[in-house]
């Protein structure tokens, strides 16, 4: 029983005396019990100190969890951010170590997953393919990047324990204030901005190369934050890490999104063997080049056509369509040649009552009627909110001990969210443009149907049209889906590519920063 409550359970004793006693001699008795408001600390931190091993290595650590402020141009601090770092502590100098700064999604999503289950000293308790198991829990992480940097997870307003701020007044900003003040693509860039700045202030790591790591929405948050640090804030960074990406700004309509989606499909479907045989056979890493040309250089060119395509033409690209996608003929022409994702997660396993995870589609969902044009529920989402939520809050509060009531928001209330004005993929290109240590590294998993990987590609590839940069521009590719490493195989694999492109991002010893 906390103190509070104890507290509390004793006056209400007394309480209940003292109304007995004024019952029996014929008084009234008028008493209020208020509980007292649950608060976050502005401005606090917890240090706790740690041992663990990565890669066969001794790696000995501090983690600083608590918050830091945000301040309008008035110094009033307007929210509080939840964050926590990760400092390796047997190192003599710091000035040279890497410092990753990770953000995930949403946007309203907290920095749990990739925290605790990615780049993270600790990884979740699940099986080797990334499924709930009890107790529910986190355990060492040996593949941790924390060998070559030191991380810190920021958590935005209304995320983890993150909060909007009363205003000077004592009265809380309106819903309209708020979205002007934090929940836009460029309100979250500019207040973000200026809170890694004191960040990197209080810490002093202004000498260390820096790198952002965002995932899925934090993807587009990354590529603005990268020209704002710049431009704003006169901070350099030295890569830009995007897993599981958005558009970032990039335009992909019409005949382009829709052929996009062909390769995701064909991976998708040849993971639940719902190709024909033949394909079936062929490893994945075989399928997806020939998928992949088929698409940029008959698909899409078909789709662009829209009627004027001939009969016979048309039937063949559906035959092809069909094919790599494990949708019925039939279907595809209905369809017009344009099969929507939210279609197909429902459709490829109709005839086994089964649905196909949108964000994963290696997870299985049921809906109740077999009927119908996309699936009742996701099924990857519910399943990864079964492991991650308990783990976040087991974690927190014990191994690193920060005590609070605040509820920890997985999804926080952002919206409405204001998607005006995203360039933030043009952003990034200005910003690889002004700083030529600048690289950038795409991680992307085959399974995902949400923020598909032949999108990442083709986000690569419009990013930087002259080329002159694309030596600087890296895309690796996994066997499972949107937070590609909660597969085991995939946990070591995605950390060491991490890895090796923080290490390749760093300048040997004299090398200037010039073209």
């Amino acid at each position: 029983m906390s103190v509070f409550n104890a507290t509390r359970e004793i006056t209400m004793q007394a309480i209940r005396y003292i109304s007995l006693l004024c019952l029996t001699l014929g008084l009234s008795l008028s008493v209020s019990l208020q509980a007292e408001q649950i608060s976050i600390d502005i401005d606090n931190a917890i240090v706790t100190e740690h041992r663990t091993e990565i890669n066969g290595q001794r790696v000995n650590y501090k983690a600083h969890t608590g918050t830091q402020p945000v301040w309008d141009d008035n110094g009033h601090p307007t929210a509080t951010l939840f964050y926590t770092y990760y400092q390796r502590t047997d190192i003599k100098d710091n000035t040279k170590r890497p410092l990753l700064i990770s953000f995930n999604g949403g946007p309203g999503s907290a920095s749990v997953w990739m925290h605790i289950a990615y780049t993270g000293p600790k990884s979740l308790v699940i099986d080797d393919e990334g499924f709930p198991i009890q107790p529910y829990g986190v355990k060492a992480n040996p593949h941790s990047v924390l060998d070559v940097a030191d991380i810190v997870f920021v958590n935005p307003v209304n995320t983890g324990f993150s909060r909007v701020l009363p205003g000077p007044d004592g009265k809380m900003p309106s819903r309209e204030q708020q979205q002007k003040m934090f929940f836009g693509v460029n309100a979250d860039i500019r207040y973000l901005a200026a809170w890694v700045n004191t960040f990197v202030n209080r810490y002093e790591r202004w000498p260390s190369p820096k790198f952002l790591i965002g995932e899925s929405y934090g993807t587009t948050r990354v590529s603005g934050l990268a020209l704002a640090l710049q431009n704003n804030e006169w901070m350099y960074l030295n890569g830009v890490i995007l897993v599981s990406p958005t558009d970032i700004g990039i335009e992909r309509q019409g005949p382009v999104k829709a052929a996009n989606r062909l390769p995701y499909f064909a991976a998708a479907a040849w993971y639940h063997q719902a190709l024909a045989s033949d394909l079936q056979q062929k490893d994945l890493y075989d399928i997806l080049p020939e998928v992949e040309n088929f698409t940029l250089n008959e698909y899409l060119p078909a789709l662009a056509r829209g009627n004027s395509l001939a009969d016979a033409e048309k039937q063949r690209i559906a035959g092809l369509v069909s094919r790599y996608s494990g949708i019925s003929v039939q279907n595809v022409l209905r369809a017009n040649l344009d099969i929507s994702t939210a279609y197909f997660w429902k459709e490829l396993l109709r005839d086994r009552g089964q649905t196909v995870g949108r964000l994963d589609s290696r997870y299985l969902g049921l809906d109740k009627s077999d009927i119908g044009e996309r699936p009742d529920y996701w099924a990857e989402l519910t399943s990864w909110l079964h492991s991650f939520t308990p783990a976040i809050n087991h974690y927190l509060r014990t191994e690193l001990n920060y005590k609070t009531d605040i509820k920890y928001n997985m999804f926080g209330d952002v919206r409405p969210w204001d998607s005006s004005n995203d360039n933030t993929g043009e952003n990034l290109r200005q910003a690889m443009a002004q700083n030529p240590y600048l690289r950038v590294l795409t991680q992307s998993g085959y399974y995902d149907g949400a923020t598909n990987y032949f999108d990442a590609k083709y986000n690569m590839w419009q990013l930087d049209p002259s080329g002159k940069m694309k030596d600087r521009l890296s895309f690796k590719g996994y066997r499972s889906g949107h937070m590609m490493y909660l597969r085991s195989e995939d946990l070591k694999k995605s950390n060491d590519d991490l890895r090796e492109f923080i290490l390749q991002s760093l300048p040997a010893t004299g090398q200037a920063a010039k073209y």
